[in-house]
């Protein structure tokens, strides 16, 4: 018995999907300005910052989070190793964004030794910016009374993981590669759900509990020991426009937060308001209007505390 035959199988046009996106590029290029010359990659690499995240956690907490079978003695040959290599391409993958933002710009490029710079710099910080972990992860450890110890802290509570990639992402914005700082950011968002905005100021002993659904803008302050809950955000209330319509950047519209401020979870801050030191404010509360400091704002209420 004969098979029915069959109707044709339908192929894709591959040439003409290429032709197609090679049309869509060159309109959206055009658009935005960019440069067409042949050439390779411009910009930095999502992957090769993720690497290099990942070597820098290790540097800075080594018996916790580098590898599982480092020892204690050779605990400074490790850290130099890594160093060496996460810096090095650190520098090429800065070096790439001072050229693409030069290019875009219109300005002369960087020269030759301007991301070594830039990394040296940020080499010479990661002292401090230990120094700085270690005070939020301590901070961590006394608020939560799950905490059994500061290692549980530190490598499993994602607030703390959010954190430590902002202090790293914090640097490098300030050091002037905000693209790659942004990129160490959105890690962080992408595993732990918290969303910071590398130019967000933070002091220290700041703890973030639970974490999930935080967001913190970009113009941001938070003073020392302030703690957040799950699903707090601290961002603006609206967005001045130039006369075409477009979001002016730049301009501080995100909140004050100063020191010893408690705020519960589902909270929202808007604008460039001041929340006073030692202020609490309560679950889902909606704030567009400084508070005074040591005021408890809730739901039914705003007294002082």
């Amino acid at each position: 018995m004969n098979a029915e035959p069959q109707p044709p199988t339908a192929t894709p046009d591959i040439e003409a999907a290429v032709r197609d996106l090679a049309h869509a590029r060159k309109l959206w290029r055009e658009a935005h300005h960019r440069l067409q010359e042949p050439g390779p990659r411009e910009l930095p690499s999502r992957e090769r910052i993720a690497q290099i995240v990942e070597g820098l956690r290790g540097a800075l907490f080594p018996m916790r989070l580098g590898p599982a079978d480092l020892r204690l003695e050779n605990e400074n040959r490790y850290v130099a190793l890594t160093l060496d290599t996460v810096l090095s391409e650190l520098t090429v993958q800065v070096g790439l964004e001072l050229a693409w933002d030069a290019r875009h710009r219109g300005v002369p490029p960087p020269g030759a030794g301007e991301a070594g710079a830039v990394v040296a710099a940020f080499a010479a910080s990661l002292g401090e910016i230990r120094r700085l972990l270690d005070t939020d992860v301590t901070a961590a450890f006394r608020a939560d009374p799950a905490a059994r110890s500061v290692d549980e802290v530190l490598i499993c509570y994602p607030g703390i993981q959010a954190v430590i990639n902002h202090r790293i992402a914090n640097r490098l914005y300030r050091l002037g590669v905000p693209l790659i700082a942004r990129l160490v950011a959105e890690l962080a968002h992408s595993a732990t759900g918290i969303d910071i905005h590398p130019g967000a100021t933070i002091g220290e002993e700041f703890f973030i509990d639970h974490g999930t659904g935080v967001v913190i803008g970009a113009t941001a302050i938070i003073g020392d020991r302030v703690q957040l809950f799950q699903a707090v955000t601290l961002g603006a209330k609206s967005f001045p426009t130039d006369q075409d319509g477009r979001a002016i950047k730049g301009l501080p519209r995100h909140p004050i937060v100063e020191d010893d401020v408690v705020i519960y979870s589902g909270a929202t801050v808007l604008g460039r308001v001041t929340v006073g030191r030692g202020a609490i404010l309560g679950g889902s509360v909606w704030v567009t209007e400084d508070v005074a400091p040591g005021t408890l704002v809730s739901q039914a209420r705003a007294r002082s505390v």
